[in-house]
């Protein structure tokens, strides 16, 4: 058995927990602390306001989810202005072991290791994500998170990948009316620029635009608060259209990668997304790959509803990693 520390690092916050290990590699995470990234000046001052919030003592060993590349002598984070030089941590933080992976990577760790109960069902058939094959995972946030893991049994491996940028496929007039919108600003215009929270706000413009209505400048918090409760109709139809690209981009995920065991649905949109998705055009769309519809109908799609799974999966990585060797 042993201890460690999660760390979960976005572009806003920065979470922390306590995670104890068994030798089986079952994983209890403590209450996260969550520290705003542009209160500290570093990854390390942060690691320090930690440790005295902890009472002055953590386990020395670290297992840290980065919302953007890892590898290399430098990591910089996508959305805010830490770096972490990984030849230094011992020296810096007073770690002996750690981990390194990305935010969607360890979301994927958490999908290999969550049990069925922490999933919910959105599409397809309502049996568990495969034992044996592969599964996908999806996740709309700030940007679109994309990864895969295979298993077999217990053994699995995961693999992170960059499908958020993959190209955008329009497959109706409103799509092409937000493709057209989008490429006024961007020559090539990915998923992510239609699947991910910030993209409601072309959504809702270019719906509003083709009823010819005048809106206000605002961010898309807004639109989504006003989507989500249906205090506004065309926020509400803004919502709709997005559920409806979601399910055609995780169908054309699925194909791509031959997730064909299952498709997970992450991120903290797709939690708030929760009670929508099954009563939208998801599925529908989820399903509509011609020829390959009766294959796309048979995968299971799942949410996976664990509070926490960055910190879950940065320390599954962890234990993937160094296994036995952590006590």
């Amino acid at each position: 058995m042993s201890d460690l520390v999660a760390v979960d690092i976005g572009g806003t916050h920065a979470r922390f927990a306590h995670a104890h290990v068994d030798d089986d590699g079952g994983i209890a995470l403590g209450e996260p602390v969550t520290l705003r990234t542009a209160d500290h000046a570093s990854f390390q001052t942060a690691w320090e306001h930690y440790h005295d919030l902890a009472g002055g003592t953590i386990p020395p060993r670290v297992a840290l989810a980065i919302a953007g590349p890892v590898g290399g002598e430098v990591i910089r984070f996508t959305n805010n202005p830490w770096i972490i030089r990984p030849a230094l941590m011992e020296a810096k933080l007073g770690v002996e072991r750690w981990t390194i992976v990305n935010d969607f990577e360890a979301v994927a760790h958490a999908v290999a290791r969550a049990p069925e109960s922490q999933f919910a069902h959105l599409a397809g058939p309502g049996q568990p994500l495969a034992a044996e094959g592969t599964i996908s995972v999806i996740g709309p946030g700030t940007g679109l998170g994309v990864a895969h893991l295979w298993r077999s049994g217990a053994d699995y491996r995961v693999q992170a990948t960059e499908g958020g940028h993959i190209d955008f496929a329009p497959l109706d007039s409103i799509e092409d009316a937000i493709l057209a919108r989008l490429r006024r600003r961007h020559t090539r215009v990915s998923i992510e620029r239609v699947v991910s929270g910030p993209a409601i706000s072309d959504i809702y413009q270019t719906l509003a635009a083709l009823e010819h209505r005048e809106t206000r400048d605002e961010d898309d918090v807004a639109i989504w608060t006003r989507a989500l409760d249906g205090s506004d109709s065309l926020a509400a139809a803004a919502l709709d259209r997005f559920c409806l690209s979601l399910g055609s981009v995780a169908g054309d995920i699925a194909l791509a990668q031959g997730g064909f065991g299952g498709v997970v649905i992450a991120g903290g949109l797709g939690a708030r997304l929760r009670h929508h998705l099954p009563q939208s055009g998801f599925a529908e769309r989820f399903r509509a790959k011609g020829r390959f519809a009766g294959l796309m109908a048979g995968i299971p799609v799942k949410l996976i509803t664990h509070p926490q799974p960055g910190l879950f999966g940065a320390a599954a990585a962890f234990y993937r990693q160094h296994g036995q060797g952590i006590r």
